[in-house]
């Protein structure tokens, strides 16, 4: 280690040392709890967080109405989508249900034109 070169240990018990009281004298010089700049400083830290906080509830809020509006509109497509389709497959089935009478009276018009024919014969 390049910073331990020509150091022995007296000199690294005496740098240990220093950082050591260095420490304990940025302890000693912070400002007390009941310091009023401090208390001012943590009441408006506090009052900001308290707003932030309020601000986030409000974005939940409106992020939780908005995917409800969001669902009641996909549910409302989904409705409509299925009455189409019913109302589609109702036609269809009428058109096939029609189409069908209209192919039998075909084919009787043709049996009893047969019939006819043969019993002029």
């Amino acid at each position: 280690m390049a910073f331990l070169r020509g150091k022995d240990f007296n000199d690294r018990r005496e740098d240990a040392q220093s950082a050591r009281k260095a420490m304990l004298e940025r302890f000693k010089s912070r400002t007390p709890l009941d310091d009023p700049d401090l208390q001012a400083k943590l009441a408006e830290r506090a009052a900001v967080a308290e707003a932030r906080e309020q601000r986030r509830l409000e974005r939940e809020a409106i992020k939780k109405a908005e995917e409800e509006r969001v669902a009641a509109e996909k549910l409302a497509a989904e409705l409509a989508e299925m009455e189409r389709r019913e109302r589609e497959a109702a036609i269809r089935a009428s058109e096939k249900l029609a189409l069908a009478e209209a192919q039998k009276a075909a084919r009787d018009l043709r049996y009893a034109a047969r019939k006819q024919k043969k019993k002029k014969r």
